[in-house]
């Protein structure tokens, strides 16, 4: 008996995009009997999970080949193949390519000449996203990925050596997509990369991103909503703050790469900010914009880290204003400058990591108070839950029409969610 393929996806929203246009690679080749693993390498802790599930994926589909993919599969390929439950091993690139699929799908397992590891040396690559596709996820929300890999070397980052350089989707290219997507019934569209704000650095002329926002805001005019995913804040181009000030349509909601609020930290981890840049450029964007949210990224207890630094990456999450967080406890990764730099203990990563996650439980607390009463315009994603135009969850008691945005007034508070009539 023959079954389609299974997915597994671990990681960042650029992955779970990736593992959709994949899912229509392996049924243009005729792929199954198969487990497809989409691995994350940000953490050690991701890695370990990605192996878990492995071994339980074998268990439950014990007849099936096993592919193990994504980031972690590209910077440590002897890792995944060294296991029992695996058969393969694909690079990033190769995971993207319609004749990988097509050769699987045909019985080819490139065991014997490649022993189970087909992975290329992912900085040679120049182009990205050949594999555009026509949304995913909700019938509501649609993603696109405009660039991919990193030129920038982070001393605690391993994705550059998972992702490669950056590479950036052009413009027209980006547009058409949108154009497609809204004429297929989105009414909100997502642009996804690795490091978003370099996007155009490849491009003739060396666009920057605030010119491909305008542009698809101009050009797509019956675009309801776009959204932006995570930025690199000191990278924010003058087109691009324009955009988050000025056009409505341009969702009041910014994922800031921003990891510590201490400047020694920030030059230990190569960042190419200073605390008091982070700052300014909330208080400007809050100025320009006064309903705009921000989530952030922030690591707990990276090498060298005094109780004193510590505080000022907590003290930042107020002088921001930052609403939702995302705490990473550090990990090293084997072959990152900061693996090799002196290593906190893990009790005091971990207590460090719980006091962020507490400070962020009460700045969410906040903003949900502060929604009371107001008008929201949400986005329904099935027909009790939708999404503000600050990407808070909003809980409806009675169904509303999926896909379709929606006028409420908040009536209360469910946990971290807002509530509606």
């Amino acid at each position: 008996m023959t079954t389609p393929p299974v997915f597994a996806t671990f990681g960042c929203r650029l992955n779970t995009y990736e593992t959709e246009a994949m899912k229509e690679l392996t049924a243009a080749g005729g792929l199954e009997n198969a487990v497809v693993v989409n691995t994350c390498a940000v953490t050690a802790e991701a890695v370990r999970q990605s192996k878990q599930s492995i071994r339980k994926l074998r268990r439950e589909h014990p007849d099936a080949r096993i592919i193990v993919t994504g980031c972690a599969a590209q910077t440590e390929p002897a890792t995944y193949s060294a296991m029992a439950e695996v058969d393969l091993v694909l690079g990033n690139t190769e995971k993207m390519q319609a004749e990988t699929w097509q050769k699987l799908g045909k019985g080819a397992d490139f065991i014997g000449e490649t022993e189970g590891v087909l992975v290329d040396d992912i900085m040679s690559v120049k182009q990205t996203a050949g594999h555009l596709i026509d949304g995913f996820g909700t019938r509501s929300r649609a993603y696109v990925q405009v660039q991919n890999g990193c030129d920038h070397r982070c001393t605690f980052c391993i994705i550059p050596y998972g992702r490669g350089n950056s590479r950036s989707v052009p413009a027209g290219v980006v547009v058409e997509q949108i154009k497609r997507l809204v004429a297929t019934g989105y009414n909100e569209v997502v642009l996804t990369g690795v490091d978003i704000t370099s996007w155009g650095d490849d491009l003739p002329g060396n666009p920057p991103l605030g010119d491909l926002v305008q542009r698809i805001l101009k050009l797509v005019p019956d675009l309801p909503r776009l959204r932006i995913s995570s930025i690199d804040s000191v990278e924010a181009d003058g087109a691009l703050v324009d955009a988050i000030a000025d056009e409505r349509r341009l969702m009041p909601h910014l994922h800031l790469s921003l990891q510590a609020g201490d400047n020694m930290i920030l030059k230990r981890m190569k960042r190419r900010h200073l605390r008091d840049d982070a700052i300014a450029f909330c208080q400007d964007m809050r100025k320009a914009r006064p309903d705009i949210v921000y989530g952030a990224d922030i690591i707990a207890g990276f090498p060298t880290e005094t109780e004193e630094m510590f505080e000022n990456s907590l003290k930042l999450v107020e002088d921001c204003g930052l609403t939702w967080l995302h705490v990473f406890p550090f990990s090293p990764r084997q072959g990152t400058p900061a693996a090799r730099m002196p290593q906190l203990e893990k009790s005091v990563i971990k207590a460090r990591a719980k006091r962020l996650r507490a400070a962020g439980v009460l700045r969410v607390d906040s903003h949900l108070a502060a929604q009371l009463g107001k008008q929201h315009s949400v986005l329904m994603e099935n027909p009790r839950m939708g999404r503000t135009e600050g990407f808070t969850e909003v809980m409806f008691a009675s169904d509303q029409p999926e896909g379709q945005i929606v006028s409420t007034l908040i009536s209360g508070i469910d946990g971290s969610k807002l509530t509606a009539a």
